[in-house]
This record gives C-alpha cells, structure tokens and sequence, in this order.
C-alpha cells in the first residue's frame, strides 16, 4: 500500500489576492485504492507564510508538507 499524500497542505491565492489553506485527508478503502477529501479553510491571509503558520498552529503541519500546486 502506498503512503499518504507528502503534501496534505494546499495553498492557492485567490482572485481577489487573498491565501487560502486547503487541507488534504487521504483514506484508503478495502482495496488499497487512495480516497482524497479536501477541505478549504474559511480563513483569509495576506501572505502564503500567514497560512503556514496557520497550519502548523492548528493541524501540526511539518516543513515539506506543503503545496502550492
């Protein structure tokens, strides 16, 4: 079975210039095939660094756990 998603963390600017955190949870069903929920934050930042530190506050995110793809 392969690991989990190395980048459960997504960060995207959206139109109006805002950072949003989007947050990956890889589960795996009886076969072993990967399934992939993705939650977006309702919070705003300013700066990709705001939302990392975002993450690290509030879900324990580790450095290469992010994505911005």
């Amino acid at each position: 079975m392969s690991k989990a998603t190395s980048h459960p963390f997504l960060i995207n600017k959206d139109v109006e210039g805002n950072y949003r955190l989007t947050v990956r949870e890889t589960r795996y069903n009886s076969q072993g095939y990967p399934l992939i929920s993705a939650h977006l934050q309702t919070e705003l930042f300013r700066t990709a660094n705001e939302a990392r530190s975002f993450a690290k506050q509030n879900f324990r995110a580790e450095a290469g756990q992010f994505t911005t793809k």
